[in-house]
């Protein structure tokens, strides 16, 4: 594995669990300096142990912590949107504080972590990248994500606006859109095959995600080897959106 990124930093958001963790560990494999955020604090101090991270925790739902957050990160190269959550309710039954709890992570939080890095990198000169991690519930209707889908589609329009805006100041920003990736919680949502085997017989390549197929795409994404790459959604799906 190359060090690709030495003397480099980045931050990643949702960076306990999951994708976010994934990230941490990919990119501290190749050389990059991470500085992960997260709610859980036992999750940062374990990804600590392995990686020599930097960690913040912090509740990205209060819009002032966030900020206050992003200033402590301080200025680094990149910028990896990964925190999310999803709150399961029909369109007859959502209610304000399912639609408050998953718009305020997925979609609030992640524009004010993309703003409060784009500022700093903007005062130091320019450069850098932002990911932003959606979903292909952004591209589908699936059953009881209205909440969770408009989040994850207001992003993807969100890092087409920041890639026009930012573009002048050298800033690349694009977005991954994974299928179901499995974590610890979507193994066991997917483990029934009544509702496992209709989705996955819409995956030409024959499974679903692993955390490492979405972070090594990011890493991609945010490598030299990517230089005209931006405004760009990358499905991570295993052709689920071709077919």
């Amino acid at each position: 594995m190359t060090r690709q990124f030495d003397g480099q930093s980045v931050i990643i958001t949702g960076a306990g669990k999951g994708i976010g963790r994934a990230c941490a560990i990919e990119m501290a494999n190749r050389g990059a300096k991470v500085v992960a955020m997260a709610r859980t604090q036992s999750d940062l101090d374990r990804l600590m142990q392995e990686t020599g991270c930097t960690s913040i925790n912090v509740d990205l739902m209060d819009n002032d912590a966030a900020r206050a957050a992003m200033k402590k990160a301080g200025t680094c190269d990149f910028l990896i949107n990964c925190a999310g959550t999803n709150v399961l309710e029909s369109v007859l039954d959502m209610t304000d504080d399912g639609y408050e709890a998953v718009m305020g992570i997925n979609l609030r939080a992640a524009l004010i972590c993309a703003q409060e890095f784009a500022r700093s990198r903007v005062a130091a000169g320019g450069g850098g990248a932002i990911l932003n991690v959606t979903s292909i519930a952004g591209h589908r209707g699936f059953q009881e994500h209205m909440c969770y889908a408009a989040s994850k589609a207001g992003l993807e329009g969100a890092t087409r606006v920041m890639a026009k805006e930012l573009g002048a100041h050298g800033i690349r920003v694009n977005a991954v859109a994974p299928t179901v990736t499995m974590t610890e919680l979507a193994a066991a949502a997917w483990s029934d095959p009544a509702k496992k085997d209709p989705m996955m017989v819409r995956h030409p390549i024959g499974r679903f995600a692993e955390v490492t197929d979405v972070a090594k795409s990011i890493v991609m994404l945010l490598g030299d080897d990517a230089p005209m790459i931006t405004g760009a959604v990358l499905p991570i799906d295993g052709g689920f959106l071709a077919v």
